[in-house]
């Protein structure tokens, strides 16, 4: 089995900065993309940023300049530091990825982080 943790969420006042960590934990699997999901309330679940294994990275718009995704394979971690944070990025945080495991590829969540953004 294999297990997504974020942590790293809290309240920030705008304009501040936070970092988040997705850490997986388990047994012989490999991580292929890894993604930043946020959900607002009463909105939709939206992709923030994308990496691959190879280091290939995407960001929604509405983050692009603010925010950077990183991992570290060896730690199995990904990371996301949010800096010049707005109300508006304030919601629960979702860790994603595809791992491949005794040759499947699965899709993998983990349960979510807190991140509000107020005075």
């Amino acid at each position: 089995q294999v297990q997504l943790v974020e942590s790293g969420g809290g309240l920030v006042q705008p304009g501040g900065s936070l970092k988040l960590s997705c850490a997986a934990s388990g047994s012989s699997f490999s991580i292929i993309t890894m993604r930043w999901y946020r959900q607002a309330p009463g909105k939709q679940r939206e992709l923030v940023a994308d990496i691959s294994s190879g280091g290939m990275i995407n960001y929604a718009d509405s983050v692009k300049g603010r925010f950077t995704i990183s991992r570290d394979n060896a730690k199995k971690t990904m990371y996301l530091q949010m800096n010049s944070l707005k109300p508006e990025d304030t919601a629960v945080y979702y860790c994603n990825a595809d791992i491949l495991r005794v040759g499947l590829l699965r899709n993998y969540w983990g349960q979510g982080t807190q991140v509000t953004v107020s005075s």
